[in-house]
């Protein structure tokens, strides 16, 4: 079992970058079948995004694509550390470059906690 597994993980951003679009109301829906990952994401400033990229080790590389509120298509590529925080949850430290204007940055993602089901 590989140690960090995005299947049906959550994440937001806890730390923005100023060129960002992204921020803590931008909810990540994660997938994962193998080294693949992929996500949907959307709210805060983006209206519509999804990722695709590979997972190996605690790296995680992948290519976005979004649309803003401002009605913006950008895209990019992201580069990513893996931690595991002390509550066993995920952490993902991205390094990112739009490819779609000259800017760089880094977010900080954090994996949310796992409803509690009724019953």
């Amino acid at each position: 079992m590989p140690e960090f597994n995005f299947d049906n993980v959550k994440m937001n951003v806890v730390k923005t970058a100023a060129n960002g679009v992204v921020n803590s109301n931008t909810l990540f829906s994660f997938h994962q079948s193998g080294d693949t990952v992929w996500a949907e994401y959307d709210g805060g400033g983006v209206t519509k995004g999804f990722l695709v990229g590979k997972v190996q080790g605690s790296s995680l590389k992948f290519r976005y694509c979004q649309t803003d509120i401002n009605g913006n298509l950008d895209g990019g590529v992201s580069n990513c550390r893996l931690e595991r925080m002390t509550d066993d949850r995920m952490r993902m430290i991205e390094t990112f470059q739009w490819e779609s204007r000259n800017e760089t940055g880094e977010n900080i993602f954090e994996e949310l906690n796992a409803p509690i089901s009724a019953g």
